[in-house]
């Protein structure tokens, strides 16, 4: 028997994700848009994803693999409206609820759905890594939001030690913020170094650095840290960001380590879309986490 005709399709990744109960790997949307600090429509981002998936392909031309495993989508949280503060709990169920899977992947949302989905792990067993141009360590005097779920983590009781933060960009950060990192014993590593070292070899570095102190990590990829040329889909991405290949190199190493239990992706504003690129972008990049686990 031949195989099925491609002519007028192919087998996508958005055939992986559907109704699949025993499947290693989740995924839950979180579309949260309350209090950002930058007016915005991130609650569009899981559809947004969601959609762009069909368009790409489970195989890989530049290794040879065929990506097989499938997505359990648990759907999204119902966060029409809602802060951050009456999110938490919602949220944070959410991915407790996946966490006897391989992986669980949160789509934003803004950025304020970390700390529920760190909570999620357990505060004192979790190791946090960010990919993302800012500290998010504002004050959290007037509450909640899109700026500090670091800062709220750290009140929270998370030791900073256990906290890796990449990519941060010049002229995007306070010097407050920076203080308040060192001060806490968040390692730091900027841009700059992400451009010299490779952006893969110092997540791999940070993810060698946080298993050595954690029983299990989170990932936050706020997707701004990528350079706004290659993502203007964001409203804090800035020129000299990381490089979209880059990212994606990162995101596969981070899916393939077998202490990362569950990743976000935050800040994805489909209504800055320049075409399809953020859709896509966020695509690739779900692919790339897929890949990773797929070496696990």
């Amino acid at each position: 028997m031949s195989e099925q005709s491609e002519a007028l399709g192919w087998r996508s990744v958005g055939d992986l994700v559907g109704n699949h109960p025993e499947a290693r790997v989740a995924m839950i949307g979180a579309p949260l848009n309350e209090r950002s600090l930058t007016p915005g429509r991130c609650d569009l981002g899981p559809k947004a994803l969601r959609a762009a998936l069909p368009r790409l392909s489970t195989y890989d031309v530049e290794t040879g693999l065929e990506l097989g495993i499938r997505v359990h989508d648990a759907g999204d949280v119902a966060l029409k409206a809602v802060s951050p503060a009456d999110a938490f709990e919602p949220v944070r169920d959410a991915v407790k609820a996946q966490t006897h899977r391989d992986l669980t992947i949160l789509v934003g949302g803004n950025n304020a759905i970390t700390r529920a989905g760190v909570h999620a792990l357990g505060l004192e067993r979790v190791g946090v890594l960010t990919l993302d141009a800012h500290f998010d360590l504002r004050d959290t005097d007037q509450g909640l939001t899109n700026g500090n779920p670091i800062q709220a983590l750290l009140e929270d009781g998370l030791d900073g030690n256990r906290i890796s933060q990449v990519g941060l960009a010049p002229f995007a950060n306070t010097r407050r913020a920076h203080e308040k990192a060192k001060t806490a014993g968040i390692n730091v590593r900027t841009v700059c170094e992400c451009r010299e070292q490779g952006l893969a070899a110092v997540v791999a570095q940070e993810l060698e650095r946080l298993s050595a102190l954690c029983e299990v990590i989170y990932v936050d990829f706020d997707i701004d840290v990528i350079d706004r040329s290659q993502w203007p889909a964001s409203p804090g991405a800035r020129p000299g960001g990381v490089s979209v290949h880059d990212f994606f190199d990162a995101a596969r190493v981070i899916g393939a380590h077998p202490k990362v239990r569950a990743v976000d992706l935050t800040e994805y504003d489909p209504s800055l879309e320049v075409g399809d690129l953020g859709s896509l972008t966020a695509g690739r990049w779900f692919c790339e986490i897929l890949s990773g686990v797929s070496a696990r």
